[in-house]
């Protein structure tokens, strides 16, 4: 067993955007059964600092972020993902499944959309690198979209890898990401089969790449209910979820699990907890 800890803040399932709270409707509640494990730790998100949000991006972010309804749990998602990544440095949890309510991965320094107010995880890794010995981390994004911010804030970083499951074919000059365009799948044929298979094929990248801490941007988006279906059900997020737990493995550095897009509550409450299990078990 791994000791996991799971990161959230009640404005989640209240303010999150997209639904305004719908999609995190159920929980924590849904969390209960995990929570009686021993290795399983509910950790309230803090609140992160202004002085922390201005190593990675524009001071005129901050009244950006402000001005924007989207953005009303923006500095508790992004404390989610820097208390879930600080306690995986330091060795206190195995695993962190960090849930948020304003997304992170369209924020680039000075600009931000679709409802993604502060790059969570480089700011994440910006602190990290401040308070532990790791230096290299790897990104395995999911989410329907580009992941345009995080690209754009981890281009000029060689101990950064960004993997990309998106609409385009893209490998930066150098190697620093790789995109994989999923978005023309054969939808006459299992859409989960084919996605797995890109992802099968591209995570060596990963393992090539050897870095201290391993990230999964995890957005449910992709599902075919839901607003960026490429077809996806609940069993893709599963396998999904597999890989990276045997790639975390194989390396032997830990996992961290960010939730991304997705709007609609029974994908979350259906995959969410299954998903902390594996974490938890495997």
């Amino acid at each position: 067993m791994k000791n996991v800890g799971v990161f959230y803040h009640p404005s989640f399932s209240r303010k999150s955007y997209m639904t305004v709270g719908n999609r995190l409707r159920d929980f924590p509640e849904a969390l209960e059964p995990l929570r009686q494990r021993p290795n399983v730790r509910l950790f309230e998100a803090p609140r992160v600092s202004e002085e922390l949000i201005l190593k990675v991006h524009d001071p005129a972010m901050l009244e950006l972020v402000a001005r924007d309804g989207f953005c009303s749990t923006a500095y508790e998602s992004v404390g989610s993902v820097v208390a879930g990544m600080t306690a995986l440095a330091q060795g206190e949890i195995d695993r962190a499944f960090c849930f948020i309510g304003a997304g992170g991965h369209h924020a680039g320094y000075g600009q931000f959309w679709g409802a993604c107010c502060f790059n969570d995880v480089v700011i994440a890794l910006t602190h990290t690198r401040e308070i532990s010995r790791f230096r290299r981390f790897a990104i395995v994004d999911t989410d329907a979209h580009h992941a345009d911010g995080t690209s754009q804030l981890i281009r000029e970083d060689p101990e950064v890898f960004l993997l990309c499951f998106c609409g385009v074919d893209y490998q930066a000059q150098g190697g620093g990401e790789v995109d994989v365009n999923v978005q023309r799948l054969n939808r006459g044929a299992d859409a989960n089969s084919q996605y797995l298979e890109k992802v099968r094929q591209h995570l060596p990248l990963v393992q090539q790449f050897k870095p201290d801490l391993l990230v999964w941007y995890y957005g449910f988006d992709t599902h075919e209910e839901d607003y960026g279906s490429v077809g996806l059900t609940e069993a893709a997020y599963f396998a999904i979820c597999d890989l990276m737990i045997n790639t975390a493995a194989e390396l032997n550095v830990p996992l961290q699990v960010v939730l991304g897009g997705g709007s609609l509550s029974h994908i979350a409450t259906n995959t969410i907890p299954e998903i902390i299990r594996r974490l938890a078990e495997a």
